[in-house]
């Protein structure tokens, strides 16, 4: 084979190796990658570049406490929810959905999920209380950016085109 045509062979698969490195060069700690059943779900949605997220390391400090006293209880400490989180349960009610980005929550824009919060799930179908009166919105935030440190930078950034694009649209 022509010593060029190997050359260019070799360039390109450690060029694409390297491509495929789970290191974020631009603060040296792991990029984050899709686990359990969230590599399962989205294995095609995994981001060229690193994502930058709207939240602070204090605030998701802050929200996991926030998570842990006010959520935990239904939607699991790990954010998981129920397994079948999809079927109306017996009181006709469906019941509390993973928080990880194995459900539906990474599908709703920022005003929708505090909104969520904020007045309850009940709306949607669910039993979630309202939490407006006992939470402020800084700690909504919090737990919202807790929740969302869960999320692999894949669907993250998905999330985030549409939060910006749903932005757009109503301005």
């Amino acid at each position: 084979m022509n010593q060029k045509i190997i050359l260019v062979l070799s360039l390109g698969a450690v060029l694409g190796l390297s491509a495929c490195s789970e290191k974020d060069d631009t603060d040296n700690k792991p990029a984050a990658v899709p686990q359990g059943p969230v590599a399962a779900i989205h294995k095609s949605m995994r981001p060229v570049a690193p994502v930058k997220r709207w939240y602070s390391e204090a605030q998701v400090s802050r929200g996991e406490v926030l998570f842990q006293q006010n959520c935990a209880e239904c939607h699991k400490p790990d954010a998981s929810g129920d397994p079948n989180w999809k079927q109306v349960n017996a009181e006709g009610k469906l019941p509390p959905p993973p928080l990880n980005g194995t459900a539906h929550a990474w599908h709703h824009p920022m005003p929708l999920l505090q909104q969520i919060v904020r007045r309850g799930g009940v709306p949607m179908g669910g039993s979630m209380p309202a939490f407006g009166g006992k939470l402020s919105a800084e700690e909504i935030n919090d737990i919202l950016a807790w929740v969302q440190s869960h999320w692999p930078d894949a669907i993250y950034a998905k999330w985030a085109q549409m939060t910006a694009q749903a932005a757009r649209n109503k301005g």
